[in-house]
């Protein structure tokens, strides 16, 4: 039951999670923190409508769940400061959003701790009612008090039913006049407290110093949260140094000597987070490194919950915040990660892109179930030094797999990555990216080899070897033939063994780039007024707006064998390399529609530039004999490299050959 006094000296309990509130009020971000909205019930009137509400998630028992949108009474004009807000008198307000509830269930999964204390401070006449929820979203009151004056109500709350899932927290109804939040916290219940463990934020950055000096600011700028921060490392690996940028002057006053810059040539993201672990582990004054991407806001609060939660966790746990849209702030963009073990292939648990503006957590049912995932992004991710000293470092592939690889390398060390609700970043989203076609695209196919190499459960990688085949002929037939020959490349890497690795992240990078010269469509046309003039021939029809998934069973081997014919042998019409005969949005590009042409442009999925596709016959017929002799030798020789590469794990992680490696680097 509660216990409401008057407010005078707090209650001395450990804090776990505070209630708080976006600085300046963003209208974008509003939703993750505050929920104003009535979500009111109402009978569905046909079935066209309950198929609408089916799909969007707000059907319920018959009827469906429909928003009422904010209104200007509801926004940042209710916030006082970072940790209060007034409720208008006969208003009520919930908390049940996605930075001010308490995700109970992973605390109950991951942490010794047998319950938890809200603690809630207010001023005036109202009604504090408490809510928790189970793995199937189905909501309960749990307990609730009547207050008045200035009182602090205390309600604790013990794990007896989160198993699967469950959040719990708070709504505010104001009586006959305005009812104030002072503050509230989620605390551990007393004698349960942890050792206060110490973190280092390492940052790796590249030609980023707007970004950058932002967020070493707004973490600086939180005085409760670098109360937990030893040491703030900067790995600058670009050209414009950070330390020239005009935000770093007001980053270093306000950071003092706990920031540390770093100057290194560049190594990619596993080069500069390899780096901060290093010098974290070797520095032995914390007992966490945290991984920031540098192009990322954060919410400070999210920094110190991943801080205090791992200093729960019964055995040491790397903790991973979800992500959001930084141009979208409401919409969440990873929340679980995992990955699909016989392609091997990561990709999101959860549906993908979720709006809070448009469904609140009450509302979203999948997320009241907890998640337990393979691996979190590197875009937040707090790893216990402990684990660094045991199964080393990043794996030097530059970029990409590398945060996924040291998840599943820990989880078979026995240490699991968890995914924390309340902990995120808003960080620069890849709707709008594809880095698939262009340079990355090597270090995608070769790192996802070696991952796999190193992790798969099954025999010769299982469904992989397919997957990279399947995929180089829809490259051909969209006459991509760049992404195929760096495809190519990136399995001759892997069969050039793991000790090339170190080596290969000083120069691999150039010799990508420089290999696009051969190929016209890696050539990016961004001037509009320079792009070619179609030709005026006829061209096979695109249904604008549909999503068509292509040709499927006996019609698509058919479809296949006439495309295949046709791209190794029919020559292109004459021209085709003059003038291009259509020009496709980058949504209606797809693999069944691209291959009717012999000439086309494709704009990018960022809408920048165009890129200029050519059939090309005699290229088709030779990247495509050699995707298939090098699907056949990665299969025969699969048992011997997989033995090889986990053999050479331990020593080309170590701390030992990362700091040959910078010491090579800073010597030129």
């Amino acid at each position: 039951m509660a216990r409401t006094r008057a407010a005078g000296s707090v209650e001395p309990l450990e804090v776990l999670q505070r209630v708080v509130f976006p600085e300046h009020g963003d209208p974008q971000a509003l939703p993750l923190y505050i929920d104003p909205e009535a979500w009111a019930v109402l009978p569905v009137a046909d079935a066209a409508k309950e198929r609408l509400a089916r799909a969007r998630g707000f059907l319920e028992d018959g009827h469906a769940r429909a928003p009422l949108r904010l209104t200007s009474r509801s926004g940042s004009g209710w916030l006082e400061g970072r940790r209060g807000l007034r409720v208008p008198a006969h208003e009520k307000l919930s908390l049940a959003t996605y930075f001010n509830a308490f995700p109970a269930s992973y605390w109950n999964a991951w942490t010794s701790l047998s319950g938890v204390v809200l603690r809630v401070r207010t001023r005036g006449s109202g009604q504090i009612v408490v809510y928790r929820s189970n793995a199937r979203g189905v909501i309960q009151r749990v307990d609730g008090a009547n207050v008045s004056g200035e009182s602090e109500s205390v309600f604790r709350i013990p794990f007896s039913s989160f198993l699967d899932g469950g959040w719990l927290w708070f709504d505010l109804h104001a009586e006959e006049i305005p009812f104030e939040l002072l503050e509230a916290d989620w605390c551990a219940p007393a004698g349960e407290a942890a050792k206060r463990g110490g973190a280092t934020i390492s940052i790796t950055t590249l030609n980023r110093g707007d970004y950058c000096t932002a967020l070493l600011s707004a973490i600086g700028s939180d005085e409760v949260v670098m109360e937990l921060i030893d040491r703030i490392i900067v790995v600058d690996q670009g050209s414009q140094k950070i330390v020239d940028n005009a935000g770093y002057a007001e980053a270093r006053r306000i950071l003092g000597d706990r920031l540390e810059v770093i100057e290194q040539a560049n190594l990619g993201g596993s080069g500069g987070f390899a780096r901060g672990m290093l010098e974290t582990s070797e520095a032995g004054e914390s007992d966490y490194v945290l991984l920031l991407d540098d192009d990322v806001e954060v919410e400070p609060e999210a920094i110190r919950r991943a801080v205090r939660f791992a200093d729960h966790c019964r055995t040491p746990t790397i903790i991973g915040g979800h992500m959001f849209d930084m141009y979208d702030k409401a919409k969440l963009h990873a929340f679980a990660e995992g990955i699909q073990w016989s392609p091997f292939i990561w990709g999101p648990l959860t549906p993908d892109r979720h709006d809070f503006a448009e469904s609140n957590l009450r509302q979203t049912r999948w997320m009241h179930r907890r998640f337990d995932v393979d691996y979190n992004g590197w875009w937040m991710s707090l790893i216990p030094v402990s684990i660094v000293r045991e199964i080393g470092l990043s794996l030097p592939v530059f970029i990409k797999w590398d945060d996924a690889e040291y998840s599943l390398r820990a989880r078979e060390a026995g240490y699991a990555t968890v995914s924390l609700p309340g902990a995120a970043v808003w960080h620069v989203s890849w709707v709008d990216k594809d880095d698939s076609h262009d340079w990355q695209g090597f270090f995608h196919a070769r790192n996802r080899l070696i991952a796999a190499l190193l992790h798969s459960p099954h025999a010769r990688g299982g469904r992989l070897g397919r997957a990279f085949l399947a995929q180089d002929f829809k490259n051909l037939l969209t006459m991509d033939y760049y992404t195929v020959a760096m495809k190519h490349a990136a399995i001759q890497s892997v069969l050039d063994g793991p000790e090339r690795l170190h080596t290969d992240m000083v120069d691999r990078l150039a010799r990508v780039r420089a290999s696009a010269a051969g190929f016209t469509e890696a050539q990016p046309i961004r001037d509009f007024a320079t792009i070619p003039h179609f030709a005026a021939r006829e061209v096979p029809s695109v249904k604008l707006g549909t999503v068509e998934t292509g040709p499927t069973g006996l019609g698509f081997v058919w479809w296949l064998a006439r495309q295949v014919v046709r791209h190794s042998w029919s020559r292109p019409h004459r021209g085709a390399s003059e003038r291009p005969d259509a020009h496709l949005p980058y949504q209606d590009a797809r693999w069944h529609s691209v291959p009717a042409y012999d000439s086309v442009l494709i704009t990018n999925a960022e809408g920048s530039a165009v890129s200029w596709h050519v059939r090309n016959p005699r290229r088709f017929r030779t990247l495509l004999s050699r995707s298939i002799r090098m699907a056949r030798l990665m299969r025969r020789r699969w048992p011997e490299l997989s033995r090889e590469y986990r053999a050479a794990l331990g020593g080309i992680t170590s701390s030992e050959r990362w700091q040959r490696t910078f010491d090579e680097v800073a010597k030129g």
